[in-house]
């Protein structure tokens, strides 16, 4: 990771400035909310993958880290609400909002940050980047949405798994790198190629997000929660629609009843495993890192280009 942040060293640096500036308010509350976010960042992908974007096609430039900002402000503004919708306490291993200031602060601390993201590009004429994350808000609610009506009757279809995250998850990266690449080329068929590439890098992302489920202490992240919050994961999809009907009943009845029992829980990850659930979803992750990997490779080969690459592989090889 630290290889490909060199490539864009100087960029995240006057990024954090930036950034930090744009979340700056005038009611002291809000401004110390701000500060306790700016501090807890997490590990800013959405921004490398704006900046590789706007560097291979030219020189980034004031539009480049506005479109950084707006894409940042955004995603920071649905975790936040996100947290309030999901009652979460915790966010990245520190406090969430809501449970420091409640959630009608949180609520009013996430529509601030989606203001300033809409002010920060109206104010400066990015229409053209407006547009497209405009778009990816809107995909991302119904996304969201969309998971909550086929969780409560857990009959998730593959292609509807497929078309939740390319919602859900996909297309705030798609997006990214979209906006990255028209700041600099003000080509739409450039750009349009660029959000296709981020849509299979973030499908590819989520999977792997899935698969840490079903792994092990060692991914350093606690194993089973998406089994508890009844999400229909493509390892458990898999196994289901390969199931006798028997097996089938038995994994939804614990899905829906007993998704607190540890012992239950640990039972439907090994037969997830067993029945070649993570072989399958691995093997479907390959397949968008791949496709993610040919777009590029249209592109002329550059440092920038092997490091857009490298940060794709960090997204499917990650251990968190």
């Amino acid at each position: 990771m630290e290889e490909i942040k060199n490539l864009i060293s100087r960029e995240l640096k006057e990024f954090e400035i930036k950034f930090s500036e744009a979340v700056k308010s005038n009611v002291s509350l809000l401004d110390r909310i701000m500060h306790y976010i700016v501090k807890r960042k997490g590990k800013q992908m959405r921004p490398m993958f704006v900046f590789l974007s706007a560097k291979m096609f030219g020189t980034v430039n004031e539009t480049s880290y506005r479109a950084a900002a707006l894409v940042e402000l955004l995603h920071t503004a649905t975790l936040v609400h996100d947290d309030v919708v999901d009652d979460s306490l915790e966010r990245r291993g520190f406090f969430s909002i809501n449970a420091l200031w409640k959630n009608k602060i949180a609520v009013l601390v996430g529509d601030y940050l989606l203001s300033k993201g809409l002010l920060l590009s109206l104010n400066n004429g990015d229409f053209e980047i407006l547009k497209l994350l405009s778009t990816a808000v809107k995909e991302m609610s119904e996304g969201e949405l969309l998971q909550i009506e086929k969780t409560r009757k857990l009959d998730i279809e593959e292609n509807i798994y497929f078309e939740i995250i390319r919602r859900k998850t996909a297309s705030l990266l798609a997006a990214a790198c979209a906006a990255g690449a028209y700041s600099t080329c003000k080509n739409n068929n450039i750009a349009e190629k660029m959000r296709l590439f981020g849509e299979n890098v973030g499908i590819a992302f989520q999977i792997k997000d899935d698969l840490f489920d079903y792994g092990n202490t060692k991914i350093g992240k606690p194993t089973g929660i998406d089994i508890k919050e009844k999400k229909m994961t493509l390892p458990l999809i898999f196994t289901l629609n390969n199931s006798d009907n028997r097996t089938k009943n038995k994994i939804i009845y614990i899905i829906k009843n007993e998704n607190h029992n540890k012992n239950k829980i640990k039972e439907v990850i090994e037969f997830v495993r067993n029945s070649g659930g993570i072989d399958y979803a691995q093997t479907k992750m390959h397949y968008y890192q791949l496709a993610a990997f040919d777009i590029l490779k249209s592109f002329p080969e550059s440092e920038i280009r092997n490091g857009l690459e490298s940060l794709v592989n960090y997204t499917t090889d990650r251990i968190y």
